[in-house]
């Protein structure tokens, strides 16, 4: 490494942000921009470690452990340190066909396994790649490559969400003629209606790199819905291979009484609809506005964050999140070890900002939801909660139990779920007469992704489940492999 010492000499940093009073008046991103010289400061706490865990990979207890598209994380921090842009940009697309991408939304997995994170704050690694990804934008570096030479191998990758977007980019970069298919009015899936505009924004970042593909080959066609708009039958016809990138969008619901009052919506729902807004400039008919009301969100994770986030900007009266699991600990349990992903207290952005406007985290945790209550018109009004601890039955297994006398009643006015997702919607699947596995996931093998159907290939969440994007960056990369050793007999795709 070039600086040896550094993780001794220097403390981690993070990149500033507008402070969340200020930014909540928008939707712009709020991370602000390091300068050259403390990313190369924190490019130097990266350690001459040996083996360097944060570019694994792994999974460990169920939870990414070390980054799972094996960036080549110490490399590309050694060359930041000595000033090296480019080439770090070149050794980060390696492995990472978007890291602005990633840089913005990953929850940076490779950070929990960082070695240097087990006696001190991990090299901030997310931050870096950010950085980088960036500044090859800002200098012009990420520019259009298409192939030399065509195969004449046809290719429709079906959804363009993450996972598609990569297969799409390597399977061109192969030599392909990729098409692929969306359902939505634009291309990007959960890149551009399933991620806030705060968190990712649509026109300047969603929409170069799509702009990039499209001028390296990659066609996409829109308001298509494959086995409704387009026969299955058609696609198998016209294409030499099928991926399927549908994405796992079959959301989870809560069967409690009364849940059929008005004003309860999947949390997808509220967010797709609330970015289409943003980029049309003014509220879509379907729009879901939480202004001047008490928001209830059921439900964790970055989905319930961005709710919050959300509801926030709309300007609403107030917010709580409901949490069925315990509240984290404010620091590692010794049953979550290093290089496991540490399920620690933290408040990410959402949260920060309810805490900013109305005093504290909108989290509450071990509570349940028991009933809806509604007004005369058929209205929510009132959400029913009992507070809950997790017991083992006769089996063995955990479940939550309500505690007698914690029953609260809070006021609402709009009721989100965001209590997950339960695998990819099932017509298309059944038109292509696809196995699925005991989840309703495609069932395809993991480093193999080909389904029941040969030349039809599954990558994503509709073959994994529910994961993180840069899962499904790792599988759409993977099937755009196999897919093309299927189509030529050989491949060079990593």
């Amino acid at each position: 490494m070039g600086k040896p010492t550094g993780f001794m000499e220097y403390l981690r940093e993070v990149a500033d942000e507008v402070s969340p009073l200020d930014r909540i008046r928008n939707w712009d991103e709020f991370h602000l921009e390091m300068s050259p010289e403390r990313l190369q400061t924190q490019g130097a706490r990266c350690m001459d470690c040996g083996t360097p865990f944060c570019h694994t990979g792994t999974v460990i207890s169920g939870m990414a452990s070390g980054c799972p598209i094996n960036n080549l994380i110490p490399e590309w921090n050694d060359l930041i340190y000595r000033g090296l842009w480019k080439e770090a940009l070149d050794r980060l697309h390696k492995t990472n066909n978007f890291p602005e991408f990633t840089g913005r939304v990953c929850p940076a997995p490779c950070e929990g396994s960082c070695v240097l994170g087990i006696t001190s704050p991990p090299v901030t690694i997310k931050n870096i790649e950010y950085s980088i990804a960036e500044k090859g934008w800002q200098e012009g570096w990420i520019t259009p490559n298409p192939p030399e030479k065509r195969t004449g191998k046809k290719v429709a990758v079906i959804g363009s969400g993450p996972a598609g977007l990569a297969a799409a980019a390597q399977l061109n970069s192969a030599g392909h003629w990729v098409t692929v298919y969306e359902r939505a009015d634009r291309p990007g899936g959960l890149l551009m209606y399933g991620i806030p505009n705060m968190k990712l924004d649509k026109k300047a970042v969603v929409l170069r790199r799509l702009e990039v593909l499209e001028a390296e080959g990659v066609t996409f066609v829109c308001n298509t819905e494959v086995g409704k708009d387009l026969a299955a039958e058609t696609l198998l016809n016209d294409y030499d291979a099928v991926v399927l990138c549908t994405g796992a969008t079959r959301p989870r619901d809560l069967n409690v009484e009364s849940r059929d009052l008005q004003g309860i919506h999947f949390a997808m729902d509220f967010l797709t609809e609330n970015t289409k807004s943003v980029l049309a400039g003014s509220p879509t008919s379907d729009y879901i506005s939480a202004a001047s009301k008490d928001v209830v969100i059921i439900g964790g994770g970055d989905t319930g964050t961005d709710c919050v986030g959300t509801s926030i900007r709309h300007g609403c009266k107030s917010v709580t999140q409901l949490e069925i699991m315990p509240k984290p600990p404010e620091s590692r349990a010794t049953s979550n070890p290093w290089p496991e992903w540490p399920k620690v207290y933290r408040m990410d952005y959402g949260q920060e900002e309810a805490a900013a406007m109305f005093g504290d985290d909108p989290r509450v945790y071990t509570t349940t939801t028991t009933r809806f209550e509604g007004d005369e018109q058929g209205q929510i009004k009132a959400v029913h909660t009992v507070e809950i601890e997790w017991q083992r039955d006769e089996n063995g297994r955990f479940s939550p139990q309500p505690i007698p006398g914690t029953e609260k009643v809070l006021p609402a006015q709009l009721v989100l779920l965001a209590i997950g997702f339960l695998g990819p919607e099932q017509p298309l699947l059944e038109a292509l007469g696809l196995e699925r596995d005991v989840r309703s996931n495609v069932k395809a093998e993991e480093g193999q992704y080909t389904t029941s159907l040969p030349g039809v290939f599954a990558a994503g969440d509709c073959r994994r489940g529910q994961s993180l994007v840069v899962w499904a960056f790792n599988e759409g990369r993977g099937a755009a492999r196999e897919c093309d050793r299927y189509l030529m007999g050989h491949t060079e795709l990593p």
